[in-house]
């Protein structure tokens, strides 16, 4: 994370990604660390904030967002509100998701975009749209 003399963040913009939108990358831990050194806040998030917190947990990843139990729209809404950088960015993948950036305020792009802008790279796509992760957390309750 960015900080300047006084300890305080810098970075110009909070950077949001909605949960199947990171899982496109090849390599998510990179992608949030890398977007820490430039980004003032930077988190993920979803309608399944169990999903989410299961995500950053499983990677020990660090959150930025509080995401309570909230709907997504109140999240990316209280995200904007709260945060103070300039610029903010949500990375999504769906129609809805471009919608609730547009109604709360956000710039919308898309994991293609951001992977093409910042050098990361997206995972292998085989043509299957199953979520392994949302399988795995599936099984799991399944079994238990």
């Amino acid at each position: 994370m960015s900080v300047d003399a006084d300890g305080e963040r810098t970075g110009e913009m909070t950077l949001a990604f909605e949960l199947a939108a990171i899982e496109q990358f090849a390599d998510p831990e990179r992608v949030l660390d890398d977007a820490r050194e430039w980004s003032r806040y930077v988190g993920v998030v979803a309608n399944d904030t169990d999903a989410v917190r299961a995500f950053v947990a499983e990677r020990d990843l660090e959150q930025d967002f509080e995401l309570g139990d909230r709907d997504i729209w109140l999240i990316m809404e209280g995200i904007r509100e709260a945060s103070d950088a300039p610029r903010h960015v949500f990375v999504g993948t769906t129609p809805e998701d471009r919608r609730i950036a547009d109604a709360t305020g956000w710039e919308y792009r898309t994991p293609t975009e951001v992977a093409d802008a910042a050098g990361w790279s997206l995972g292998d796509s085989d043509g299957d749209s199953a979520d392994p992760g949302l399988f795995a957390r599936l099984w799991a309750r399944i079994t238990e």
